[in-house]
């Protein structure tokens, strides 16, 4: 397959690229590291009149830890953050996400904010996103405005992003001492998308569950916390009894999807299994 005709942009600065976005709205669409458009126009799924190249806009890429946040650009590649040590060190559940991004080519390539622009409901990082209260950072041209990740992701590919809109970073808030991350997915091969996944960050500090955010992604029409199970562990000795119980509730207020992978029955089981897996293998949770 050959992609449609395009004309073609590559603007130097977000002013630019915003002024392109604000002639053609929904025509155009943002090319960042394209592992995900490009095979979209090849199969002619996407069909845009312009594309918006935006890798050679200065400042849009590179990890920054601040007193009480760690900002992430858009542009930041996925290998950059998981060989980052600052990653590693701040945002160690983003650390445990990255491998299960696809495979070693795609994630050279792949960005952060195309990922989370795309909004793919199976994808790792708007899990993480969402785990870890994550805000994201978008210009206009009215200027930039701030969007927490649980009001950014709308539903299935769509975002609060409006047309004429980039984005250009996330904020994420450092994690509280103590706080300890929990990732897991099942995908039928490493690196494909997940069938159902998990991200979870939270305390077992004083031998019980604080602060736990359990969000489910690959099985609805974007990720999504649990919060019944969120709300039966607060408090709670941090045990696999604690746990078990309380995923009971799994998917209390969520609408499973099925999809080619899985039908949305079997999606509830799988949730439900991965869920006890990943955060009984939580540190300080008893057995």
């Amino acid at each position: 397959m050959k992609a449609p005709r395009f004309a073609y942009a590559r603007p130097a600065s977000v002013a630019e690229a915003l002024a392109l976005l604000a002639e053609h709205k929904s025509e155009a669409r943002i090319l960042a590291g394209g592992q995900s458009l490009v095979p979209m126009l090849n199969f002619r799924v996407a069909g845009p009149e312009v594309l918006v190249d935006i890798n050679r806009i200065a400042g849009l890429s590179g990890i920054t830890v601040a007193k009480d946040h760690v900002r992430i650009g858009a542009l930041t590649r996925h290998a950059e953050l998981e060989r980052s040590a600052d990653i590693a060190r701040h945002l160690p559940l983003l650390a445990l996400a990255m491998p299960h991004v696809a495979h070693p080519a795609i994630r050279n390539r792949g960005t952060f904010g195309g990922s989370c622009a795309l909004a793919d409901p199976a994808a790792e990082l708007p899990a993480c996103a969402l785990a870890l209260g994550a805000t994201f950072v978008i210009a206009g041209k009215k200027g930039e405005r701030r969007v927490a990740a649980h009001d950014f992701f709308k539903g299935l590919y769509a975002t609060a992003l409006a047309p004429d809109e980039l984005l250009v970073a996330a904020e994420f808030p450092l994690p509280k001492a103590g706080s300890k991350p929990a990732f897991g997915e099942l995908a039928r091969r490493h690196g494909d998308y997940a069938i159902v996944g998990i991200a979870a960050q939270g305390s077992t500090a004083g031998k019980k569950f604080s602060g736990m955010q359990v969000v489910l992604f690959g099985a609805c029409d974007r990720a999504l916390h649990c919060a019944h199970v969120e709300r039966a562990l607060e408090g709670e000795p941090a045990t696999a009894a604690t746990i078990d119980r309380a995923l009971d509730g799994i998917d209390a207020h969520l609408e499973m999807r099925g999809d080619l992978h899985a039908s949305a029955a079997t999606k509830r089981h799988l949730a439900r299994v991965l869920a006890g897996r990943v955060l009984k293998g939580m540190e300080g949770v008893a057995t």
